[in-house]
């Protein structure tokens, strides 16, 4: 419950940063601000490129390598 109780107070704060910094923000040169940019609890999904080989390997033969850059 505290966790929870974090994540909803820090939910209304970035709100509130995000609002803060839109206003001081030039539109020709940043872009908005959203409330995640500013939230500690927002998980930020990263893509991660990769061929069909390796989906072949993780889904069909149940092996799991090493990620690559790509």
């Amino acid at each position: 419950m505290a966790e929870q109780r974090q994540r909803d107070e820090w939910a209304r704060t970035s709100s509130i940063m995000a609002l803060i910094a839109n206003t001081q923000r030039n539109p020709k040169r940043q872009r908005a601000a959203r409330p995640s940019d500013f939230d500690p609890f927002a998980r930020k999904a990263g893509v991660v490129k990769a061929d069909v080989s390796v989906l072949r390997e993780v889904f069909i033969e149940g092996r799991v390598s090493a990620p690559t850059s790509g």
